[in-house]
């Protein structure tokens, strides 16, 4: 893990935070973007004060300049890129009979076209290294489809249908690996995002339930990372002991 070099991206809270973390503690270098520079900030000064090295920077998802600037960044200052975690993504559940067009088109534009921008900004110089490692951050979701989440489903479906596909393409003769994670119930804040009140059967059933911490799925990623190079964790499901679906 030593001297590796990863790109964060949702860094500013939940899973991406407690990635970073969970990753410099690691002896990795940790490229952070976010939005929310603040809270980047904050993580900034945690893990330089566990003497880790990292570089944050601004990122909205959505827009392709951005993440090619995230991926410049990195290459200035450390001259390569190891791994993508494309972490940042929504979840505004909503039954589709209310028609929340404008909470639809976000989720398309970060959880489907910020994957899209910020893995097309890295595999060049992947290509050009002959190694590298793209994890994708899917969901149960992108298995099993449920009322209420028909449109959140569908980008996360495609994330796993393009990770799979993204595999074939770069892996065999690229040496690129890729990885595709998919979580079940973890507490972050994307139930925050939740503007539809009749969801409020699926947000207090997991309040009911003792659901993944962020740092478990730090874990799965930590251990996806660690894994031999001539060994590709195509996928890792992980679901809370309680979680039926």
């Amino acid at each position: 893990m030593d001297n590796k070099v990863a790109i964060v991206t949702g860094a500013s809270s939940g899973i991406g935070y407690a990635t970073s973390l969970k990753l410099s503690k690691a002896g990795i270098r940790v490229v952070a973007g976010a939005r929310r520079t603040d809270r980047l900030q904050d993580l900034e000064k945690q893990i330089i004060e566990n003497n880790g090295e990292i570089l944050i920077q601004k990122l909205d998802v959505t827009s392709k300049s951005d993440c090619d600037s995230l991926a410049n960044a990195t290459v200035n200052k450390w001259g390569k890129i190891d791994v993508l975690i494309n972490n940042a993504g929504l979840m505004p559940l909503s039954y589709f009979r209310y028609g929340k067009v404008e909470e639809w088109e976000q989720m398309v534009d970060v959880n489907i076209k910020g994957v899209l921008y910020c893995t097309s900004a890295v595999v060049p110089y992947m290509l050009q290294q002959k190694s590298g490692h793209i994890i994708n951050i899917s969901s149960v979701a992108g298995r099993v489809v449920f009322a209420g989440g028909s449109v959140y489903c569908a980008t996360k479906h495609a994330i796993t249908a393009f990770s799979e596909g993204l595999r074939k393409e770069l892996s065999p003769k690229d040496n690129i690996r890729v990885s595709c994670i998919e979580p079940g119930v973890v507490s972050t804040e994307l139930l925050e995002s939740i503007t539809d009140e009749t969801m409020t059967g699926y947000i207090q059933a997991t309040k009911d339930m003792e659901i993944l911490q962020s740092e478990d799925i730090a874990n799965a990623i930590s251990y996806v990372i660690q894994a031999p190079d001539h060994v590709n964790i195509n996928e890792v499901l992980i679901r809370p002991t309680a979680q039926e679906r």
